[in-house]
């Protein structure tokens, strides 16, 4: 059964400028849809707001249920920040556990950690920190997930891993992927969209990209 989240009507202005203006998304299971954009443009204000942690005017829906704050369900829709979440004095292995993650998995795609799950994430790199937080989001029973420049800080190794990943949770998952990456956005997101003075446009080539300035 495939499940459906609408984002709909967002606005949202900050200090007398105009951020979002009346945005509107659609993501189903089965899809990875992407959001590219400048920065300042609004793509994480975009997803906040979808989230429920950021306030403005908007209508988001899973199958027709409305929700204000959907980060208050979580078996339904998880958001990657471009921050840190997860408190650095946590051991790897209480965070898969905590989460209900396969360590063993994980060290297996990423042999770096194996023989770490002692090891406090703090104690991590920061690419290797953003590597568990990410993995713990994308393995999560969410139906839906938002992922804010997930490929950012990554080595490219380890973000060919997390494509084929994505790829593969996408079959049950819908994905909003947001990131500068737009190569790697472009390969796997169908349809992807650029966020451009509020509203979002839909790109079907690499000319649409520079007919509204995203690249030159």
């Amino acid at each position: 059964m495939k499940h459906i989240l609408e984002v709909c009507s967002v606005r949202l202005l900050f200090k007398e400028r105009l951020i979002l203006s009346d945005v509107y998304l659609k993501i189903q299971t089965g899809n990875i849809v992407g959001l590219l954009g400048q920065n300042g443009s609004g793509k994480s204000c975009l997803m906040r707001g979808a989230y429920g942690t950021l306030a403005c005017d908007k209508s988001v829906s899973i199958d027709d249920v409305y929700f204000d704050y959907a980060y208050t369900r979580p078996q339904l829709i998880r958001y990657f920040p471009q921050h840190y979440y997860i408190p650095k004095w946590f051991s790897l292995k209480k965070i898969f556990r905590d989460f209900s993650v396969d360590f063993t998995t994980f060290a297996h795609l990423f042999p770096e950690f194996q023989g770490r799950e002692k090891s406090k994430i703090g104690e991590l790199s920061g690419g290797m920190h953003r590597l568990v937080e990410l993995y713990i989001i994308l393995k999560s029973d969410a139906q839906f997930i938002l992922l804010d420049e997930p490929f950012t800080h990554i080595s490219p190794v380890h973000n060919d891993i997390i494509e084929k990943i994505i790829i593969s949770e996408a079959v049950n998952k819908g994905f909003l992927i947001t990131d500068h990456m737009y190569r790697r956005i472009r390969k796997i997101c169908d349809p992807v969209y650029l966020l451009s003075n509020g509203k979002t446009h839909l790109v079907n080539e690499e000319e649409d990209l520079r007919d509204l300035k995203y690249v030159p």
